[in-house]
């Protein structure tokens, strides 16, 4: 049974803090974390305020992570999102997997971060020295989580 720990944050996020979560027990032959960093867009960007659906995003989160354990052998999962007011530079998301393997670790992680990008309920503010405005959702994201949809379905074939 794959252990799946999710969590919203307004504090923020401790460097580190995940991988001891993915270390103990010491049953897995690999550990992946992806930390995810508020952008200064060049120095315009002091901070990001992320709005989510209360309701639905833990929800949305933990399906993820779940599709993740589906499609390949992983052991634990960690996924931590930030809410609320993020500075440049700060966490916005960290994600750890732990597997038997670095290849379904690597494999899961980032199929994890696609995932999220364009399924989990965030809306995310740029506050800077140009005023605020809404980022735009990107092609490149929708992109990057349309390729997995045939992983998903080449999975289905082989059970």
């Amino acid at each position: 049974m794959v252990n799946i720990v999710v969590g919203l944050s307004e504090a923020p996020l401790i460097p580190g803090a995940i991988d001891v979560q993915l270390a103990e027990p010491c049953d897995s032959g690999a550990r992946v974390v992806f930390c995810g960093q508020a952008r200064d867009e060049g120095g315009v960007v002091d901070s990001l305020f992320v709005e989510h659906f209360p309701s639905m995003t833990e929800a949305s989160l933990r399906t993820i992570c779940e599709q993740a354990a589906k499609n390949w052998p992983v052991n634990r999962i960690v996924l931590v999102h930030r809410i609320g007011h993020v500075g440049a530079g700060d966490d916005l998301v960290q994600v750890g997997v732990s597997a038997d393997h670095r290849q379904q670790a690597f494999l899961a992680c980032t199929f994890i971060m696609d995932y999220l990008k364009t399924q989990a309920p965030f809306w995310k503010k740029e506050i800077g020295v140009e005023g605020e405005h809404w980022v735009e959702a990107k092609t490149s994201d929708a992109e990057a989580a349309e390729r997995w949809k045939k992983v998903s379905q080449d999975e289905e074939h082989e059970r």
